[in-house]
């Protein structure tokens, strides 16, 4: 039991794009016991969080509160009293109208050690992303952040009015939607030119992402005409009239893409990030060692009887090389044996090893492994003793065509497949709502999964939404739920999925770049 108090972390976790996250922040999510985390925060961040920490939701959605302030503070003083880090995740950054201050303070008052992990905030990122630069040389030599939610029938007003007008170049509102005719109407009557360029960004940094450019006299109508709602930055000044110049995100051949993987994420789907797509990490799949080694370490007791070691996978060899040095053994005891690994980024972690490998078949599945082998007749395999670490629950196509042809294989499970907890409410509200433009799949498994978690919704929440899938055997499971599969590529690997979507999007017309693909 815990009996010291623990620490509130105060972090600020940026505008929505992942890629913005701080290393520190990073590490402060992956550490903490509980985290309370806000709407707006992109949900691949709770990825992070470790094994066993507790999720609390915290969030804010069109006014309505999951979470009261007082809430909030007295679930941070309760979870810290019990010893915990606590990770108090807010979208933007803590100290720029995040309430990272009150809270601060409450944690003071009440003795509980505390830390300010600053984020980058959406005052400044967001106008970026959308080309419109706060300061320039020729046209902005200050700025002011400024609330827009001041509660306009108040007497007395807060705010310098004249001040914020006359006084600074450029003006920053944020949360200003719903007081924008009372934001617009002040600056105009202390003295800002009705002309002045002005911009209203909603989603700054997401696929969802919508920049409005007019004037001050005119933004309010604007935003009313195109239904702008919470969370929207608006910009006033002259340098919103680079935006035609400074355009950048919006022009992204992946821009509008939400795409959806069904795996943990690894770097292999970085293109997709860069070329503007933003990616929701929803694995149903998660690999563990298997409820016992015990067939893998006698294997490996007996490692110089096998003429070949077949490698499918980097976990199958991680969770072997795992086991071979924990029998306090190394690479000099696979001396002689023939190694094959599936797939180029299995052999990339073979040879990260100093390991190299005999074969690469050229199709990533067991009939091209099969195909591999025989290419020379049945005499490669008659009499040959072949060890196959492996998933608990695999296909045996290839175990069987080797005992077939008089070879010996033995396949002991390295590692088996669970599906990890899931925190899946956002996306079934992603997918109703149609922001999830693309799912992909890279095995029937990581489908099914989701479709247990989904349920007889399955089919309904997907059809309007482009699949991507790895593997015949996965393509079919998909089309027996009724469903489409538009991508499938020839290679089974995350990268040659990867540039199957990439060519997929860089082959519609310039006029439908930016739209979903169905």
């Amino acid at each position: 039991m815990k009996t010291t108090k623990g620490k509130v972390f105060l972090v600020g976790a940026g505008p929505g794009d992942i890629g913005l996250l701080t290393i520190k922040a990073q590490r402060c999510i992956k550490k903490a016991d509980t985290i309370l985390y806000d709407f707006h925060v992109n949900n691949r961040l709770l990825n992070l969080a470790r094994e066993g920490a507790e999720l609390i939701y915290a969030g804010k959605r069109g006014g309505r509160h999951e979470m009261t302030q007082d809430d909030i503070n007295a679930s941070l003083l309760a979870k810290a009293l019990e010893g915990n880090n606590v990770c108090r995740l807010k979208g933007g950054d803590p100290f720029v109208f995040g309430r990272g201050g009150e809270e601060a303070e409450f944690l003071v008052s009440h003795g509980v050690d505390y830390e300010i992990i600053p984020g980058v905030t959406s005052a400044i990122s967001v106008p970026a992303y959308a080309g419109i630069p706060l300061t320039h040389r020729k046209y902005s030599s200050s700025f002011a952040v400024i609330t827009g939610n001041e509660d306009e029938t108040k007497k007395d007003s807060k705010l310098n009015w004249p001040a914020i007008a006359q006084g600074f170049d450029t003006l920053v509102f944020l949360m200003g939607v719903k007081n924008i005719d009372y934001i617009t109407s002040n600056l105009i009557k202390h003295g800002r030119d009705p002309l002045t360029p002005a911009a209203i960004i909603r989603w700054g940094s997401r696929p969802e992402q919508v920049t409005l450019t007019t004037t001050l006299r005119d933004i309010s109508e604007t935003a009313k005409g195109q239904k702008i709602r919470p969370p929207a930055v608006m910009v006033v000044g002259q340098t919103v009239g680079l935006r035609d110049v400074l355009t950048w995100y919006e022009k992204k051949p992946l821009f509008g893409q939400r795409i959806l993987i069904t795996r943990q994420y690894t770097d292999d789907y970085e293109p997709l990030e860069d070329l503007g797509a933003e990616i929701f990490e929803f694995p149903t799949i998660k690999t563990v060692p298997p409820d016992s080694f015990e067939t893998l370490d006698a294997a490996i007791d007996n490692i110089e009887m096998y003429d070949w070691i077949i490698f499918t996978s980097s976990n199958g060899f991680k969770y072997f090389f795992g086991r071979l040095t924990a029998k306090n053994k190394d690479i000099r005891d696979l001396k002689g044996i023939k190694l094959c690994a599936i797939g180029e980024k299995t052999n990339e972690t073979l040879r990260g090893y100093g390991l190299m490998t005999a074969v690469v078949p050229e199709e990533f599945n067991a009939e091209g492994l099969i195909a591999t082998f025989t290419a020379d007749g049945a005499e490669a395999i008659r009499g040959k003793r072949f060890l196959l670490p492996r998933a608990e629950k695999a296909r045996e196509a290839f175990p069987d065509a080797v005992r077939e042809l008089g070879g010996h294989i033995d396949t002991p499970a390295a590692y088996k497949t669970i599906k990890p907890r899931a925190h899946g409410k956002r996306l079934e509200r992603f997918l109703r709502e149609g922001k999830i433009t693309m799912a992909t799949f890279t095995s029937a498994s990581s489908f099914n999964n989701l479709q247990e978690f989904l349920g007889a919704e399955t089919t309904g929440l997907l059809r309007e939404v482009t699949i991507a899938v790895i593997g015949p055997v996965t393509k079919k499971a998909v089309e027996k739920a009724g469903l489409t599969v538009s991508i499938m590529p020839e290679a089974a690997t995350i990268d040659a999925l990867v540039q199957a979507i990439i060519a997929e999007a860089e082959a519609l017309p310039s006029d439908v770049r930016y739209k979903p693909f169905r």
